[in-house]
């Protein structure tokens, strides 16, 4: 799959180390930023990644900030992205069954790493069901 990647600096040691491991598990994974650590605005590398997975040029997103919540909201203005904040499994896989989510965001100060994985790796894993969720999806865009 190919994967867009990015985050703030908050988020950028999970991003570092998501973008390795997705590297290491076959994905072509493009990297938008930030490069380290220093003070960066989380929209200059969400929108990005959500224009990556809006003009299909990706598969899926992931995002990493400090809540999650900033990477969130920017990247669902663009049509055609589904962004879900995601802090457990579970909530990894019903963003995919549910709704269809095509980036997931990690609220990197609140979650540790190994958890954040486990949610990227079930995220990418999990099928869209359909169904009934195939029109409650096709409501969401203005």
């Amino acid at each position: 799959m190919k994967i867009a990647i990015g985050s703030d600096h908050a988020g950028f040691d999970y991003k570092k180390r998501l973008a390795d491991y997705l590297t290491k598990e076959g994905h072509e994974v493009t990297d938008f930023g930030t490069y380290s650590t220093d003070s960066a605005d989380y929209p200059d590398f969400a929108h990005p990644v959500a224009s990556s997975v809006e003009n299909g040029e990706a598969d899926f997103g992931v995002l990493c900030c400090g809540s999650g919540q900033g990477v969130t909201i920017t990247a669902n203005k663009h049509q055609g992205v589904r962004a879900a904040l995601v802090w457990d499994r579970d909530l990894a896989e019903l963003s995919r069954q549910h709704n269809n989510a095509n980036v997931i965001c990690i609220p990197a100060r609140f979650i540790a790493y190994e958890l954040a994985e486990g949610c990227v790796k079930k995220f990418l894993a999990t099928a869209f069901e359909a169904g009934r969720h195939a029109t409650r999806v096709g409501k969401i865009s203005c």
